[in-house]
């Protein structure tokens, strides 16, 4: 195994145990990340979403990864998790394909991608049906859970 697929590794076994200390140490202080909910995180931001996303316990069983690959820059993987959506309780099941890149063993970017309509329909149902297509509905839904990211990172001065 190349040493960066066990920062992968490493990486999802920590989300899988709920655990965004451990997540947050594969980071480099520099790490970019973005997917369609979060977009252009950076630094302790990125890593506030993870203890954010991490506050509530998850089930191991509910979260797992596979199809990891990485050289000496960039890796891959597939990641899922069941969840519920934390704004009102809507059972979500989101399959992501994840980017990294690396540097010194740790990972400087990571970009997950998955189908932000699938996700709409489930988090939000019949609204995400129906606007979760729309460009403009994204952006709303993306500034909604960045404000609740910004209440997180006032409630944990450390990610300040």
């Amino acid at each position: 195994m190349h040493p960066n697929e066990a920062v992968i590794a490493k990486f999802y076994t920590a989300f899988k145990n709920s655990d965004p200390e451990a997540m947050n140490a594969c980071y480099a202080p520099e790490i970019e990340f973005s997917d369609p909910v979060f977009p252009g995180l950076k630094g302790k931001r990125a890593m506030a979403m993870w203890a954010m996303l991490g506050e509530r316990k998850a089930d191991p069983n509910d979260r797992w990864f596979d199809n990891v690959k990485a050289d000496d820059v960039r890796g891959s993987a597939h990641w899922e998790a069941k969840y519920k959506f934390p704004l009102n309780g809507r059972p979500v099941h989101n399959k992501i394909d994840a980017e990294f890149e690396f540097k010194d063993g740790k990972i400087t970017k990571h970009t997950d991608t998955f189908d932000f309509w699938k996700w709409s329909r489930m988090a939000l149902g019949p609204v995400g049906v129906i606007m979760g297509w729309n460009p403009l509905f994204r952006s709303v839904m993306q500034k909604k859970l960045r404000q609740r990211l910004d209440a997180f990172i006032a409630a944990h001065p450390e990610y300040a």
